[in-house]
């Protein structure tokens, strides 16, 4: 489940991103506690080895090591390589999300112009609208782990309404070596020229305006199919990975406390302060990299899926020529209109109304 903070930060305020600090479910801690934890135990383990262990001729071979190691570490382009990773990852994020189709502009245009209000008209804009959901299920499930789960088979997507039993024939006899999601498109394509032929489209402007929003609704499913198709170039995860890794096990040793060091403070805090920061950079990046998992801030792809349906087949068929009445708004012989404030937003209305930068020059 997406983890949601929105309206906690809807105002800046002192301390306003500490109280988030103390959330578990999609922390970092979640993410970070076994990598910190086996980091710990590596470094306690180098330095009671070093103190208890080693003779006075193998501590000086360490201490020569480990200044080697803490000499050339920084030499590991960490912070340049993992910025740039993880800015490609979290567009890439956001892309995706972006590409998921939604069906409200379809089902609009469905609804205002496939006609008729007998059982025919409301078969045809249901099918319609059907259709196009059912290609978004068959690409879903094809990315998503939890839509997968949840369609294992498509007889589970025939027992959940998407698809009937001699749709699932005539689809299953289409033969394709290649992922077949854009069937349902080409049948809601082929079923709105037969609207058309049979005049519940009334005429070819809106038939291409039927056909243009199916088309972008298509190319989103496509454009997910390609997102997943098409990773991130694996040298690139390599590179920024062996980085991380061999810069915090160069740290391992080259940043032990050495005898005849100024100080000794047996625990490295701000080498663990930087393993927290590099390592869950990294972390992040792993996370988002698919957001079509079952991680806590993956997308709720199920929960999509359910509402596009339900609004979907609102819109196109109880919603279809089922207008309120009309009647004169409240500002009918105003000249202007001023919606009311409430006292809790009165103080806006002492603000005066920006005109431009030079209106008061």
């Amino acid at each position: 489940m997406t983890i949601s903070y929105t309206l906690e930060v809807a105002n800046a305020r002192f301390g306003g991103f500490s109280k988030l600090l103390f959330r578990w479910k999609g922390s970092i801690y979640k993410l970070l506690y076994k990598e910190l934890l086996v980091f710990t135990i590596c470094y306690t383990l180098l330095s009671v080895i070093y103190r208890l262990v080693l003779t006075k001729g193998q501590r000086y071979l360490f201490e020569k090591v480990a200044l080697y190691c803490d000499q050339y570490t920084n030499f590991i382009p960490v912070t340049f390589v993992l910025g740039f990773y993880v800015t490609l990852v979290i567009n890439r994020w956001w892309a995706q999300y972006t590409s998921i189709p939604l069906p409200d502009q379809l089902m609009c245009v469905v609804s205002s112009n496939v006609h008729g209000g007998d059982e025919r008209g409301r078969l045809l804009r249901r099918t319609l609208i059907r259709y196009a959901n059912l290609s978004s299920v068959l690409i879903l499930r094809s990315v998503s782990i939890r839509v997968l789960k949840r369609f294992p088979t498509m007889e589970h997507i025939v027992e959940a309404g998407f698809m009937t039993h001699e749709e699932l024939k005539k689809y299953e006899s289409l033969s394709s070596d290649f992922n077949k999601y854009w069937i349902p498109c080409v049948w809601f394509t082929n079923l709105a020229a037969q609207a058309r032929r049979d005049g519940r489209v009334r005429d070819d402007i809106a038939l291409k305006l039927l056909l243009d929003e199916l088309n972008k609704y298509r190319a989103k499913c496509s454009l997910l199919f390609h997102y997943d198709w098409i990773s991130v170039p694996l040298v690139y995860t390599q590179v920024v990975t062996i980085a991380v890794y061999s810069f915090f096990a160069s740290c391992l040793i080259g940043r032990q406390f050495l005898a005849g060091a100024p100080l000794d403070l047996y625990v490295p805090i701000f080498t663990l302060l930087q393993f927290f920061f590099y390592f869950g950079w990294l972390k992040v990046a792993e996370q988002i990299i698919n957001p079509f998992g079952e991680d806590d801030d993956d997308f709720e792809t199920n929960r999509l899926i359910d509402r596009n349906l339900q609004v979907s087949l609102l819109s196109v068929d109880d919603m279809y020529q089922n207008l309120p009445p009309m009647g004169k708004d409240k500002y009918w012989d105003e000249q202007s209109a001023l919606p009311p404030y409430t006292i809790a937003t009165a103080a806006e209305t002492l603000k005066p109304s920006f005109m431009g930068s030079t209106f008061d020059m």
